[in-house]
């Protein structure tokens, strides 16, 4: 049986490969080392700081979006005000072309107008309160953890 000796070699060689990390790790210091508790104190503050910022940002972005879909809310009733002004100027013009017509068809115009202009408000104050809803969801759907 011969044996091989560049095999031979590569095996002292491995085998002293192997011996090295062995020693390099042995002369790796410790968890109880200080400078290792140091360093993971310092990570961990690194972290907490993080952690704080991250939750004043969202804060901040919280409460823009509520300023937001406030003024949405407010626009949309200003909104709703105008066109309730403005059928009941519609209205209030009806009913001077209306008061030579009949009495019963005078009050169903204005209330046709009235159940028109209501109609709208109500539309426009769901449309409104839909787009806040949408954007709520969103802030939900980014705000939960992923699961891997």
């Amino acid at each position: 049986m011969s044996y091989n000796p560049d095999f031979r070699e590569r095996q002292a060689a491995s085998a002293k490969a192997k011996a090295a990390l062995l020693e390099k790790f042995r002369a790796a210091p410790g968890p109880d080392d200080a400078q290792i508790k140091l360093r993971e104190a310092e990570r961990r503050q690194i972290v907490e700081a993080r952690k704080a910022r991250a939750a004043e940002l969202e804060a901040a972005r919280i409460v823009r979006e509520q300023a937001v879909a406030e003024e949405a809310a407010r626009k949309a009733e200003r909104r709703a005000a105008e066109e309730c002004a403005a059928a009941e100027a519609t209205e209030r013009a009806a009913r001077a072309a209306a008061e030579e017509a009949d009495a019963t068809a005078r009050l169903k115009a204005e209330e046709e107008a009235r159940i028109a202009a209501e109609q709208k408000a109500a539309r426009d104050a769901r449309y409104a309160a839909r787009k806040v809803a949408k954007k709520h969801r969103r802030q939900e759907q980014k705000e939960r953890p992923r699961s891997r």
